[in-house]
């Protein structure tokens, strides 16, 4: 169908006000759809031209932030990159991010991923300590033996579509996993064994049962579960190593 200047769809949102409401309720809105209009624009209407209380996250509308993670029509997606035209003649149901605490309409609460991401040390960790004018050089194949995991921008989208996470919400979860196993692919970090405790515990990388909608909901195709199998792999070839070579054959 193609959309005219005059194209109209209803919106479905999500409201919920802590200490008013006891849970959410779904508020229609009408908007117009041009070609250009993401989901994000129908929003920005709502919040600029119809309801002034409407809250929810945004920052760059270049799929660049993450901050604009929803649940549209069930799916995890980004508001920025998710376009009206695609659900005409509608209408299209916005939701927060599941497996999140809601804050307010559609803001939700991850503090529990920024607890947890630091625990996987995210960051290049080496023995020696180099002079502040050097550098780690690395070649163009090292670098791309971790790029595609070094592109999460954080979106959760990835939490909110993981059946694991929604049944155990100790489990570390797809970006952080796929975050630490970044830095143990670099060739300049030397902490994989720092990572250890945390990736190969029972509730890191061994608690995914790798359904795959992690990979399926990322925007930038990171593909966590990618990395959390890969990484099991390499954890359960170093546990039988150590467990059949002697200590100074290793």
């Amino acid at each position: 169908m193609a959309e005219t200047a005059t194209d109209r769809i209803v919106m479905e949102v999500a409201r919920y006000r802590p200490g008013t409401d006891t849970e959410p309720v779904y508020q229609s809105y009408e908007v117009p759809v041009t070609r250009e209009w993401a989901v994000l624009d129908g929003l920005n209407y709502i919040k600029d031209r119809l309801d002034g209380t409407l809250s929810f996250r945004w920052s760059c509308r270049m799929g660049i932030c993450g901050s604009c993670g929803m649940t549209i029509n069930g799916d995890p997606k980004l508001a920025c990159a998710t376009f009206l035209v695609d659900y005409l003649p509608g209408p299209v149901r916005v939701e927060p991010m599941r497996n999140f605490p809601v804050i307010r309409d559609l803001v939700v609460d991850i503090s529990d991923f920024m607890t947890k991401l630091p625990k996987v040390k995210p960051w290049i960790i080496r023995d020696d300590e180099q002079p502040p004018d050097s550098e780690y050089l690395q070649t163009p194949t090292e670098m791309a033996e971790y790029k595609q995991f070094s592109m999460c921008i954080n979106c959760m989208l990835c939490y909110s579509a993981c059946p694991v996470y929604a049944l155990e919400p100790a489990f570390l979860g797809p970006a952080a996993i796929a975050l630490g196993q970044r830095y143990n692919l670099d060739s300049r970090d030397e902490g994989a064994a720092d990572r250890a405790d945390v990736l190969a515990a029972a509730d890191g990388a061994w608690a995914c049962t790798y359904v795959g909608e992690c990979s399926t909901a990322c925007p930038k195709g990171v593909d966590p579960a990618g990395a959390i199998q890969r990484y099991k792999l390499t954890a359960a070839t170093h546990s039988v190593r150590d467990l059949v070579l002697p200590r100074g054959a290793r």
